[in-house]
């Protein structure tokens, strides 16, 4: 079912490494210096996936489900940029690796390419693969910009698989949500969701290629 892959590409947060001690750390900075009473773990939890633009609208509103609701643009900005310096400040201060992240990658790397395709602002991306000691792993590294939009699009996966001029059929996204699972489906790709992430989705119900507990599954998958 996943034979004859070359490129295997893997989201960060939620999947890699645990960020949300972190980020909540941050988010609740944020809270303070806005006078705003501070917010669960779990609520934080619920919050991210989708970039920090969309993280900071959902605490400010402290709800999920924000389509469609205004908010005051300089509050977001203000809010935003306070966030932005604080988390830039604790990025690797409560951050950790899953288990078997850097086994797992370091048996990967010696048979296929290896990228990083993460929501997270790319400015933060190699500081904390760095800090990790994680970073030589990975061939190619694309965290959010204004140039591209974010998964769930497809976009992100598309330029990764361009960049090595591998086509998607011979790729396959590891993820935690339904925004890498939409993402790779609309680009034709295969994936693998894992069970321990940040989504509060039933993995089962977004239909993945395949599903792991434990990231040392997928080599033995792959070679299958």
């Amino acid at each position: 079912m996943l034979n004859n892959k070359k490129l295997i590409i893997f989201d960060m947060d939620g999947t890699l490494i645990d960020s949300l001690p972190s980020i909540a750390y941050a988010i609740n900075l944020m809270l303070k210096e806005l006078n705003k009473e501070p917010i669960s773990l779990d609520r934080v939890k619920d919050f991210i996936g989708r970039g920090s633009e969309l993280l900071i609208k959902r605490t400010l509103l402290n709800r999920v489900d924000v389509d469609g609701i205004e908010i005051n643009k300089q509050e977001f900005k203000n809010a935003h940029s306070i966030f932005l310096n604080f988390y830039s400040q604790n990025l690797n201060a409560k951050t950790t690796l899953f288990s078997n992240t850097k086994e797992t990658l370091q048996e990967l790397k010696n048979s296929y390419k290896i990228a990083l395709v993460t929501n997270k602002p790319h400015q933060f991306v190699n500081s904390i693969l760095e800090n990790l000691k994680i970073d030589s792993y990975f061939d190619y590294i694309l965290g959010a910009t204004e140039d591209i939009a974010k998964k769930p699009a497809p976009d992100m996966l598309i330029a990764t698989c361009d960049n090595f001029n591998i086509e998607p059929k011979n790729s396959v996204m590891v993820g935690d949500s339904s925004n890498d699972i939409s993402a790779a489906k609309a680009a034709n790709i295969d994936t693998i969701a894992v069970t321990y992430g940040y989504s509060n989705e039933d993995i089962k119900a977004l239909n993945p290629t395949v599903i792991v507990d434990n990231l040392a599954q997928i080599p033995r998958l792959l070679n299958g």
